[in-house]
């Protein structure tokens, strides 16, 4: 198992950012992961520390915060 980079939506602070992500997660992202075997609903907004949890819970042992842009965060995860 290799790395693994995660970007994920960073939308605090600006928030007709946050509705039009959380529009899109709730009518595509949400129900595309509830027909899956895991079906977790995790959506577009899961956030840093709850990928961290699904990261380590998959076998990883680390994980940081990559980089960052004003709409995204670049996650990592190493074995």
């Amino acid at each position: 198992m290799g790395p693994v980079m995660v970007i994920e939506p960073e939308v605090g602070g600006r928030p007709d950012c946050g509705r039009l992500y959380y529009a899109n997660s709730t009518a595509l992202c949400t129900l595309n992961s509830l027909s899956q075997e895991v079906g977790t609903a995790l959506g577009v907004q899961i956030g840093e520390a709850r990928l961290r949890e699904i990261m380590y819970e998959a076998g990883f042992s680390r994980f940081r915060r990559a980089a960052e842009t004003p709409f995204n965060l670049v996650l990592e995860a190493q074995p």
